[in-house]
């Protein structure tokens, strides 16, 4: 696969990611829906990784800042502030003891903003 491939891949597999948000957050499954817009916003940001580094292989990592870390893109505070955010839902969706303390301390109010954005 070329270098835009690997870019388009991941793009593409965020598209439908997406679109599985929406019907998550129609079914009010909020917790899932978050985990997958971690999803999202890790694809989107692996496709920036591939598009500013040699490899077309990013990292087998999970933590938003830190692939942010090795692009080139430039974000506010803010956006970083919310990509911290976002981390902890990636766990929500792995490990059962986690969720339920997400569940615990979730604030829609906030994160419903960004899944029907």
């Amino acid at each position: 696969m070329t270098k835009q491939e690997h870019i388009t891949y991941w793009v593409e597999t965020a598209d439908k990611d997406w679109a599985a948000i929406q019907t998550m957050y129609k079914a009010k499954t909020y917790l899932h829906a978050l985990f997958f817009a971690h999803l999202v916003l890790e694809k989107l940001l692996k496709a920036h990784w591939v598009k500013d580094n040699e490899e077309n292989f990013p990292p087998k990592v999970h933590n938003l800042l830190n692939i942010l870390a090795k692009t080139t893109l430039q974000l506010p505070d803010a956006d970083k502030d919310f990509l911290a955010t976002m981390n902890q839902f990636q766990l929500g969706g792995r490990y059962p003891d986690y969720k339920l303390e997400l569940y615990k301390k979730l604030d829609l109010s906030k994160q419903k903003k960004f899944l029907i954005s």
